[in-house]
C-alpha cells in the first residue's frame, strides 16, 4: 500500500491571492471587470502634469533670459524686413563675447534712457505676468523695448541727405535696398556723429518709424548705448510661411572706419 502522501499541484491562477488586483469575471454575464483606480491616481496625475509643465515654462524662461528670447513686433515701423505680428528669435548671445552690434544689424534694445524715460510700474504682480508672457513671445513687448537697424556705431559721422537724396557714413553713400518702397532715407535732414559706445538707430519703414532721427533733442541725443542692446534679430520663428533668418545688410560693407575724434562728439548744427 503506498502510503506517501499524494502532493498535488494547484493551478496559480485558479485562486488569486489576497491583495492580487487581476480583473474579476462576473459571474452573471462573464464580462471581465477592470479593477477599479488606485484612490488619489487622478491627483497624482494632475499633479505630474503640473510638474512637468511648470518646469518646461522654468526652463523656457531661462533660455529666454540668458540664450534666445522670443519677441512681437507690435508696428510696421521695421516694414518691409519685420511685419506686424511676426515673431522674431532674439539672440541673446550675440553681443555677449566681446562682438558689438555692426552697422546694418537689426537689433532689439532697452530704450530706456534714450527712446522713453522710465516710468515706474502700478502694480508688480501684473508686471511680473507680463514679463514672463513678453519673455515667451505671447505678449506685446515692454513699452521701453525697440527693434530698429544700426546705421551708425560709435564714432560715425551719418549724414542726411547728400544732393542724391542718400544717407551717407563717414562720407560715404549707402544704397539702403531694405527700406520700404517709396519712403525717402529721411525726410528731416540731419547731420551727427555717434560717441563711441553709443549707436544710431533707424526703421526701414522710414515715414513710420518714431527712431534716433525723433530724439535728437532727449537725453542722449537718441544714440542707444551698446549695453542695452538685448540681443540680434536672428529669425522670424512665426508665421510659418515667413520663417527665415533676419540677416544683416551689405550695404555699409564699403563704409570706412570711423576717423578718431575728440571726447566731444556729438551732433552738428
Amino acid at each position: 500500500m503506498d502510503t506517501e502522501a499524494q502532493h498535488t499541484e494547484r493551478d496559480p491562477s485558479s485562486e488569486p491571492e489576497e491583495g492580487s488586483r487581476s480583473a474579476r469575471v462576473s459571474e452573471d454575464s462573464g464580462t471581465t471587470e477592470p479593477d477599479e483606480a488606485p484612490a488619489g491616481g487622478t491627483l497624482f496625475s494632475w499633479r505630474r502634469t503640473a510638474l512637468v509643465g511648470g518646469v518646461c515654462v522654468a526652463f523656457l524662461l531661462l533660455l529666454s533670459h540668458f540664450v534666445t528670447q522670443p519677441f512681437l513686433i507690435p508696428s510696421g515701423s521695421m516694414e518691409p524686413t519685420l511685419h506686424i505680428g511676426d515673431r522674431i528669435l532674439v539672440n541673446k548671445l550675440a553681443y555677449r563675447f566681446g562682438s558689438e552690434p555692426g552697422r546694418g544689424d537689426v537689433v532689439v534694445f532697452d530704450g530706456t534712457g534714450s527712446f522713453v524715460r522710465e516710468r515706474p510700474r502700478d502694480n508688480p504682480v501684473t508686471g511680473l505676468l507680463h514679463d514672463g508672457a513678453a519673455a515667451l513671445g505671447l505678449a506685446e513687448p515692454d513699452e521701453t523695448d525697440f527693434v530698429k537697424r544700426v546705421v551708425g556705431i560709435g564714432g560715425d559721422r551719418v549724414v542726411c541727405c547728400d544732393k542724391d537724396g542718400r544717407l551717407t557714413v563717414n562720407g560715404v553713400p549707402v544704397q539702403e535696398r531694405y527700406v520700404m518702397p517709396g519712403d525717402q532715407p529721411s525726410s528731416v535732414p540731419f547731420d551727427i556723429v555717434v560717441p563711441q559706445d553709443r549707436l544710431w538707430v533707424m526703421g526701414d519703414h522710414r515715414s513710420q518709424s518714431s527712431d534716433s532721427r525723433d530724439h535728437l533733442g532727449s537725453p542722449g541725443g537718441g544714440m542707444v548705448p551698446v549695453d542695452k542692446v538685448v540681443g540680434r534679430a536672428g529669425w522670424i520663428a512665426w508665421p510659418f510661411a515667413r520663417w527665415s533668418t533676419v540677416s544683416g545688410s551689405g550695404a555699409f560693407d564699403g563704409v570706412p572706419a570711423a576717423p578718431a575724434r575728440g571726447h566731444g562728439a556729438g551732433a552738428h548744427g
